[in-house]
């Protein structure tokens, strides 16, 4: 399987970190092909630009990011690894989805139409492998508005069959240091069953 896994954290030594590496070691004994877009390394901006946003419904991007719209269209499975900060994608990932799924890459709006049609049916997988520092209770009675764009908003301009898998450790403030380990040994398992 072709797979992309986008990844989001500024910090090389995070547990997210290791959560990337551990997710490309389980790909990697499935024996997938994988591509990796490094979101920080990449300085991605993930502001969108007043041109963008007033040409929003037109198909395609920015030439500069022809590149992770191509990564899309060649995917069949993506793979997101982030923290979750303050309920939702950090900003360099909402960023990334807010100018990268557009228009000509993951939707379309045929004229008379009311309804979006998806575009990316060719991914058929999408994996999300976070971290939360609050507990799951916190997270439900906030909403999970970070798990709700992954398993609604995004998973709908995919393939209509398209499966998640929503690999989250909670509590990451307070727990020790065995569930950690835990986590990371979960989410290579999860990736090579992918």
């Amino acid at each position: 399987m072709r797979v992309l896994v986008v990844y989001c954290h500024p910090d090389p030594e995070s547990l997210v970190a290791a959560a990337r590496d551990r997710a490309l070691a389980g790909l990697a004994s499935a024996g997938h092909e994988v591509r990796v877009t490094d979101l920080y390394a990449d300085r991605f901006e993930p502001a969108m630009s007043a041109h963008e946003r007033l040409t929003h419904g037109d198909p395609g991007v920015d030439s500069d990011l022809q590149p992770y719209a191509d990564d899309l269209g060649w995917a069949e499975a993506l793979v997101l690894v982030y923290p979750t900060w303050v309920s939702g994608q950090p900003a360099m990932l909402k960023g990334w989805i807010d100018r990268v799924w557009v228009a000509g890459v993951a939707w379309e709006l045929p004229e008379g139409a009311t309804v979006l049609r998806p575009s990316l049916g060719n991914i058929r997988r999408i994996v999300a492998v976070t971290t939360h520092g609050s507990s799951k209770w916190i997270n439900a009675l906030q909403g999970e508005a970070g798990k709700r764009t992954v398993t609604r908003a995004i998973r709908t301009m995919c393939s209509k069959r398209t499966r998640t898998t929503w690999c989250a450790l909670y509590g990451l403030d307070t727990i020790d240091e065995s569930k950690r380990i835990a986590f990371l040994d979960r989410v290579e398992r999860t990736l090579a069953k992918l």
